[in-house]
């Protein structure tokens, strides 16, 4: 048996099928993938992402240590509730992990602080790396298991949650924008996501999120597992830990150097001289996006074949809902242009390479 959130009897209470998943007991559908899939693209699914690990960042050296831990620079985080994407880096310039930092308190005054959320699959090591770095800060690092997290995801995710929450709470609603996000007493809602659609993560206390979650269900929000999770992120072009990237990829071949904050030059964070010397020789792979429209389903790890230039692998692939074909995403030699072929099942299939990200706010947005 693996470790439970605080919803794991509603996931049971309301069909869903259960898996392991990095040591979590959690669900995978609550029937139909597809449906899950397409209603979040249509209206509204919310998604239990408790296991995912929170960690509040404070001291007087906070924003020192994180400009010196991660690859974006959290020194851009101006206004309170703004939050980043950027990947944690080691020394080689591979991506330890990637995650999401936002800024707490007031940026630049004394009670400013930070709150990281980062994968569950990946947190005793990065636990372990945040704390070796941060022997020379002054710096407390307090991990939150307490806390809850839902994502709800869709064009009318706001709308439906603004259904069901107390006056304080639409308060710190109203007006959050995205990548942004507000405090509401315990609770925590930002306009963050990982589906390619609008919507809100909210952290809010265990005790909470029984009732929350059957309130979003009594106004038409629907239950989503971690196999919609995964082909709504895929069809988004976001990258999977461990599938697209890990800490044997640079982020420059990972599809994430936007993440990298070169500016100011003498921000020294770690894997920063990697990354120089990467950018200077160029980088020999990149990652793209590959559309099959014939049968077929692109599958993780099948051999893609560029012409006269080289090989490559698929990192992430399934059939797209949305699309009616399948997609992955691939890293594949710098110089591949606008086609090549996989080998499936012992054949070379054609497919065309496009930037990689399938659709935004369910609409296609490759040609």
């Amino acid at each position: 048996m693996g470790q439970k959130t605080a919803l794991y009897q509603q996931h049971l209470d309301m069909g869903g099928k259960i898996v392991d998943f990095s040591g979590w007991d959690m669900p995978l559908h609550y029937g139909s993938q597809k449906e899950e899939h397409l209603q979040v693209r249509a209206s509204a699914g919310m998604f239990d992402v408790s296991h995912m690990t929170v960690v509040d960042v404070k001291g007087g050296d906070a924003k020192d240590y994180l400009r010196h831990l991660l690859a974006n620079d959290v020194g851009r985080l101006n206004t309170s509730g703004k939050a980043l994407y950027t990947g944690m880096l080691n020394e080689d310039g591979g991506v330890v992990d990637d995650l999401i930092v936002y800024a707490m308190g007031t940026p630049g005054s004394a009670g400013e602080w930070f709150r990281l959320v980062v994968n569950c699959g990946t947190r005793k090591k990065d636990l372990d790396w945040m704390d070796k770095h941060a022997a020379r800060f002054e710096v407390a690092m307090t991990e939150r298991p307490e806390m809850a997290l839902v994502a709800v995801q869709g064009p009318q995710a706001i709308d439906k949650v603004g259904a069901v929450l107390a006056d304080n709470q639409k308060s710190a609603l109203a007006g959050l924008t995205v990548f942004h996000g507000a405090p509401a007493g315990e609770w925590f809602l930002a306009r963050t996501g990982y589906t390619g659609e609008d919507g809100l993560e909210i952290m809010l206390p265990e005790a909470d999120v029984s009732k929350f979650w059957q309130d979003l269900s009594a106004v038409g929000v629907k239950p989503c597992g971690l196999g919609a999770r995964d082909t709504l992120r895929l069809e988004a072009g976001m990258n999977l830990y461990g599938s697209d990237m890990d800490e044997r990829v640079s982020p420059l071949a990972a599809n994430m150097g936007w993440s990298v904050a070169w500016e100011p030059e003498d921000r020294d964070f770690i894997g920063r001289k990697a990354l120089e010397q990467q950018r200077l020789k160029g980088c020999p792979e990149k990652l793209v996006g590959l559309v099959l429209k014939e049968r077929g389903v692109l599958r993780a790890h099948q051999k893609v074949i560029i012409e006269g230039v080289g090989e490559g692998e698929i990192t992430s692939g399934s059939f797209a809902p949305s699309l009616g074909h399948s997609v992955a995403l691939a890293r594949v030699p710098a110089a591949t242009a606008t086609s090549a072929e996989v080998e499936m099942r012992g054949k070379r299939i054609k497919v065309s390479v496009v930037k990689p990200c399938f659709v935004r706010q369910g609409k296609q947005v490759f040609a």
